[in-house]
């Protein structure tokens, strides 16, 4: 589990996908969450850095979202899974998200359906997956 400490919390997601975007907005983290950096991988401005982290350690963001908290580094399920015992209950979608996901074995059986959902968006959208995103002129 991700500790509460004042190190920085990054969160980086698909920009491109409509729902990875209303997802982080509606998504609301605890206080004890601490700072909290919202980052789209498509353009992470000078927080290149966060995503190159997450693919040098092996993680592939077409894959699934990550998360950065100190030296630890969550992805996809396990991203989902931390940021719903992080979430608020503050309103009936981040009730619903804590129940779902806060147990490992629901975000687990979900988040691969939730990640084929997103894929098929993109593909209805015409978008291309984060890695692929210059390969439509090749």
């Amino acid at each position: 589990m991700l500790s509460n400490s004042a190190e920085p919390l990054y969160i980086v997601y698909d920009g491109a996908c409509p729902l990875c975007s209303r997802y982080m907005q509606m998504v609301r983290l605890k206080r004890s969450a601490g700072e909290v950096h919202l980052v789209n991988a498509r353009d992470p401005g000078n927080l290149r850095w966060v995503v190159v982290k997450i693919e040098t350690a092996g993680f592939s963001l077409d894959d699934g979202m990550a998360m950065i908290k100190g030296s630890h580094i969550a992805h996809g399920r396990d991203c989902i899974n931390h940021l719903a015992l992080m979430s608020t209950r503050s309103n009936i979608f981040n009730r619903l998200n804590v129940w779902i996901f806060s147990s490992p074995a629901r975000a687990g059986t979900l988040y691969p359906i939730m990640r084929a959902g997103r894929n098929a968006l993109l593909t209805l959208l015409g978008r291309s997956k984060i890695h692929n995103r210059n390969d439509a002129t090749s």
